[in-house]
Parts: C-alpha cells; structure tokens; sequence
C-alpha cells in the first residue's frame, strides 16, 4: 500500500525504500475478499501496474488463487462466526503460500448481514493487519446490484458490443437485476428470490422455486412481486442480452452440478427454461459466483492541480473516500441547481451512500465558462444534493478534472458560507468504484498527492 508520509517529496510504499518515482513498473498482490449472507470466498491475483505520464494504470491482472467457496458460518441467528471464517481465511491464505504482510492492497466487500454493525467488529479484526491496505465495500442491495453488473461483465459487454444487457445475480438470499447500456448501468432492482431461503428436502420445494421463477421473471420485466427490496425495474425498452451471475449461475450454466442441500438445482432449471423462452439471447457472464468479488484493488498515484482549495488546511489528509461520478449537464450557458442536486442524490441512493456515514468525493468534469453564476448554481445544486453527507460534518469533497477546483472551492466556503471543512482538488481522471486518499498539501508545489485505488473487473 501506499503510504501517505512524504520523504524528500517522494510516495513510498509501505515496503521500505521502494518509490513510485523511479518504478516504471510496479507488481503488487492483491486480495479480493467476499464476506455475504450465504458464502464466502478469497480470490488472490498479481497485479501489473505501468507508468502512464503522472499515473500508474493497471496493464495485466493475474488470479493465481482461487479460494474454496464457503458456506459463511454463523453461531446464532444472524451472527456471523468470526473465528471459523478466520479459520477459513488463514487457510485460504496459506493455500496460497502468503501471510497477510504480503498483500500489498485489496478489497474486502460486506454483503448481506455481514455488513450489520455488530458483525463489524468481528470481522474487521479479521483483517487488523491489513486494515490500512484494503478497500471496505458495505454493499447493500442497490450497490451489490450494480457490483454484479460490472463484476459480471454486462457493463463492459453493454459498451464493447453497443448492447443492452441485463444481468441477474441470483444469490442464497437475494436476486439482483440491473440493465447496462453504454456502460453504465441504467436501472437497478432486487427482490426476495435465492436458493437458500429454503432447503431442498422442503416437500413443497419444487413449487416454491417455481414460484421463485416466476416472481423472478414478472420483476424482469418491471412487475413488483412479492419480496421486492428496491422499487421496481424502470426499464422498459428492449433487452438484447440475457446474463446471470451469483451462486445459482453456476447451475444455469451447467459449472456445478453438486447439491448443498439448498434450492439451487431446481432454482437453476426454473430460471433457466424461462430464460431460454424470453426472447433476449442468453449469454454466459465473465464471472457467475465471484462477480461481487471484484478481484482486488489496484493503485493509481495522481498529483492534482495546483489551482486547488483546501480549508482548513488540517482536513487533510484524507482516507479511502469514495468517489461518485453524476452526470452533470454541464453544456449549456445556465447550470439547473436542482437538476444537479438530484442527480446526485441518486448515486448515492444506488451506491448506498445515502446515509451520509461517510464523506463522499464528488468528481467534476467541469465543461464551460466558470462566471460567478454557473459556479454559484452548480456549487448551490452539490451542496444541496450532499446534505445528508454534510449534515454529518463531513468535509465537502469536490474532485475535477479541469483548473477550476480552486474556484469551485473558495466558491463553497466563501459565498456558500459553509461551515464544513472543504477540499477541492484538480487535474485528476476518476470514474465510479474508485476510492481516493488525499494527502497533505506538498508545499513545495501547492498541489496534493492523491492514491486512487480502483476496483478491478474482469474483461474479456
């Protein structure tokens, strides 16, 4: 991992004496950690990071371990059991000839109950010694849905073959649809549909997953069963491509044929002689069961621009802050506050960032003249739109890619007359799923150093 310290002006990481500055290329290894509701499993790659001008991109990934997938343990209820999944772990790790000091970065994602908080603890000493390394997702079923559609590939197949692709991740407690068009996904729902929710010795199985399919198939199409966890699918144009992931996939796609005892198999069969009857074409994904897995974070080390606002100058640095990436109407002479403002209201609604538990980096492709009146309607509509993060006392964090962080900030906290600290950077090229670490102003030029961290999806 990256270390914040400067030395001499130069990133190291944490192993000793080892510099971005004079490293064309860098090798790291990587973790991805999937703790959910029904399994759990590690998945270990080497990672391949080339210099591009001022960044580091990822040029080649390697999974040279893939751990066994488990049933996650619990001890009562909904409690999860640390010490057996660390059993787990650290026989996973071993498997892989590593200790936890060898990884160099990676990400962990909590699905299911394993994000409640009184499992937070447990399994966050899981992983003490990595903690400054690993990337923590909580996903919730508007986040894990749009994880499935990247991890499984729909997105990048959306935008490589100008498709419209949905993906449905059907788990151990939850199914996840979302529709993919030009790489994004567009529309996003989950219901109460999964393989263990009931057991397979259950005399009314058969027509429980019956039920289960169909429920399935009427929310695919925009319908609201029963068991609906997110509002109903908006979509309604043409769907070319049909693909699913999760743990039931396996079965869809013929990869596992063995029995744990669940709805799975039968499940699977229902899901897929509808599938076959829809109309769209059925693919297979890149990743079925270890689509929300996303691999492991990779590190891209940036400098900002040095027309940037940071006040106080204490609220930095800053640690693994997500970024979110709305699409602004940025085009035309006027800016819409409130257009601005509920876009942003819902990425963080799809992210799971609504709550406001966490500062957010808001990214800004700033396109336009920056007159006191576009800055002022456009920093009026973010600010708006961040209240739930602001009313934390978070700092307003805005991250752009043109020279106007610097006005967009003074903006803030002059005219605005905000009371939260607020950091304003430029010069960066960030997307959706990165997480930034902003470290201290290097006095030297005025700008900041920031560690981009991206999660990492398959590609074909």
């Amino acid at each position: 991992m990256a270390a914040e310290e400067d030395q001499g002006g130069r990133i190291f990481f944490s192993s000793t004496g080892r510099t971005l500055e004079t490293e064309d290329e860098i090798h790291l290894v990587t973790v991805g950690v999937d703790i959910g509701s029904s399994t759990s499993h590690l998945v270990f790659s080497h990672l391949t990071l080339e210099r591009l001008d001022s960044r580091y991109v990822v040029a080649e990934r390697e999974a040279f371990h893939e751990s066994d997938i488990v049933l996650t343990p619990y001890v009562a209820g909904e409690d999860i059991d640390a010490n057996a999944l660390g059993d787990f772990i650290a026989r996973e790790y071993k498997r892989a000839r590593l200790l936890p000091e060898d990884i160099d970065t990676g990400a962990l994602i909590l699905t299911g109950v394993a994000v409640r908080r009184r499992n937070a603890r447990a399994i966050g000493e899981l992983f003490a010694r990595e903690a400054g390394k690993l990337v923590a997702v909580s996903a919730g079923d508007a986040l894990e849905t749009v994880m499935a559609a990247y991890g499984s590939g729909a997105v990048g197949r959306s935008i490589r073959n100008s498709e419209t692709v949905m993906n449905v991740d059907v788990g151990g407690g939850t199914s996840k649809i979302a529709v993919c068009q030009d790489g994004r996904v567009v529309a996003e729902t989950a219901l109460d549909v999964g393989a263990r929710l009931h057991m397979a010795d259950d005399p009314n199985a058969r027509a429980i997953a019956t039920q289960m399919a169909d429920d399935l198939f009427l929310a695919m199409e925009g319908g609201a069963p029963n068991g609906m966890r997110l509002a109903p699918l908006a979509y309604r144009g043409k769907i070319d491509v049909l693909t699913f992931s999760g743990g039931v996939s396996e079965y869809i796609y013929g990869r596992e044929r063995g029995d744990f005892g669940d709805l799975g198999p039968i499940l699977a069969r229902e899901i897929r002689a509808r599938a076959q009857k829809w109309g769209p074409r059925l693919e297979a994904p890149l990743a079925g069961i270890r689509a929300t897995v996303i691999g492991a974070s990779q590190y891209t080390i940036q400098v900002s621009g040095s027309t940037i606002y940071v006040a106080p100058l204490e609220a930095l640095p800053l640690r693994n802050v997500p970024v979110i990436a709305p699409t602004f109407d940025l085009d035309g002479e006027e800016i819409d506050s409130a257009a601005a403002a509920k876009e942003i209201e819902a990425v963080l609604a799809r992210l799971d960032l609504a709550g406001g538990e966490q500062p957010v980096a808001v990214f800004v492709p700033w396109r336009g003249s920056a007159s006191f009146a576009r800055l002022d309607a456009f920093c009026r509509g973010v600010a708006a739109g961040l209240a739930p993060v602001l009313a934390q006392g978070h700092p307003l964090v805005l991250a752009g890619d043109s020279d106007v962080g610097g006005l967009l900030g003074i903006h803030c906290h002059e005219e605005l007359k905000l009371a939260n600290p607020v950091v304003s950077i430029d010069g960066l090229e960030l997307k959706e799923f990165d997480y930034i670490d902003i470290g201290a102003m290097l006095a030297e030029s005025g700008a900041v150093a920031v560690v981009i961290k991206s999660l990492v999806f398959p590609v074909s």
